[in-house]
């Protein structure tokens, strides 16, 4: 009896030290944080959309409470840049958000965030046409391209690109904002071959202008292209390099090199005209028609003015759907003497 009895009470002792040695506030038979098992607090506090604009990029985590409760919340906010001019084509500058109404799909939406003359860093692709139909312009071209970059770079903010096209295109200088570099690049440009215009948007929207996430804080994306806006050897169709500009979030303003354009700079009159008029409308941009190879400059100067002047606007869209379609955006103003300049719509996220 005494030795069962010395065996039950070494069997207790045993047992109230291997409890003593349990985490605290654990069970037996509960598994820790780095299983994945552990739900978040009850009481967990969500995060106020008003407020959160880390929550921008698509897939983002927002509402953090603590290293070992995180509060995952998908906000995809669509993020819009708008230009406002008055019946004679002059920048309004003064609005406010309450001026202006969002839409999409004709659905009213509510602005998010809004700033007025946008100091957004900016990321610039210059498209150069460099086929034997701009021969003869492309001096004036490309001094009216140098002239442009040195005034709207703002050093160690935003960054350019180059990209010259004949059959194909050709990346001739990389992001930077040292002007010397890509004004090198620009003057190396020679004429020659045929035209692959689709085929240098796609590329350069591609591989050098879609991110995703989409960038905090948001980067404005620009393609300037300088071309007569023929095609005769792209790969890539006119709406398939549309398509990647829209994915990418690219504005496109289009200078025309083509003899002849329209002097109110308000209407096209060859086929390759209106294709660079297609693609600056849908994406928010502007097509400029000089009458000589002189006013580049002029028209240079006019998309650096519209850069500082444009409208950033942010929205979460009402229709949560993850379905990749397209969506129409529409942005108007409560004075209806004003015009709103923005891209056509937007890709919804597919995941």
């Amino acid at each position: 009896m005494k030795q069962l009895a010395s065996l039950i009470v070494l069997f207790l002792f045993l047992g109230n030290a291997g409890a003593a040695r349990q985490p605290a506030g654990s069970t037996p038979g509960s598994k820790g944080a780095a299983t994945g098992d552990r739900k978040p607090a009850a009481d967990a506090q969500q995060p106020d959309n008003s407020t959160a604009t880390s929550s921008q990029s698509a897939g983002g985590t927002a509402g953090q409470s603590s290293p070992d409760n995180t509060v995952k919340v998908r906000v995809e906010l669509v993020n819009v840049l708008a230009t406002v001019t008055d019946r004679k084509n002059h920048l309004v500058l003064n609005l406010n958000k309450d001026d202006l109404q969002v839409l999409e799909n004709n659905q009213p939406q509510q602005i998010r965030f809004f700033s007025r003359e946008t100091d957004l860093p900016l990321r610039v692709g210059l498209l150069i046409d460099c086929s034997n139909s701009i021969r003869e312009r492309l001096r004036f071209e490309q001094e009216a391209a140098v002239e442009f970059l040195g005034e709207a770079l703002r050093p160690g903010k935003d960054q350019a690109f180059v990209v010259g096209f004949d059959v194909e295109p050709q990346l001739l200088q990389d992001y930077t904002d040292d002007t010397d570099k890509l004004s090198s690049a620009i003057r190396g440009i020679q004429a020659g071959g045929g035209t692959g215009l689709y085929d240098a948007i796609y590329f350069a929207c591609k591989q050098k202008m879609l991110i995703f996430p989409p960038p905090e804080p948001y980067l404005r994306r620009v393609m300037i292209i300088i071309s007569d806006g023929q095609d005769n050897e792209s790969e890539h169709t006119r709406e398939e390099a549309l398509s990647m500009a829209q994915r990418a979030e690219v504005t496109i303003f289009a200078i025309s090199t083509s003899q002849g354009g329209s002097s109110a700079g308000t209407g096209p009159n060859s086929r390759g005209d209106k294709v660079l008029t297609r693609l600056a409308q849908e994406t928010g941009g502007r097509a400029f028609f000089p009458f000589e190879a002189s006013d580049l400059s002029a028209n240079f100067q006019e998309i650096a003015r519209e850069l500082r002047s444009q409208y950033s606007l942010g929205y979460v869209s009402t229709n949560p759907s993850h379905d990749g379609t397209f969506r129409a955006i529409r942005i108007e103003s409560r004075d209806k003497n004003l015009r709103v300049r923005t891209k056509a719509g937007y890709f919804a996220p597919t995941s």
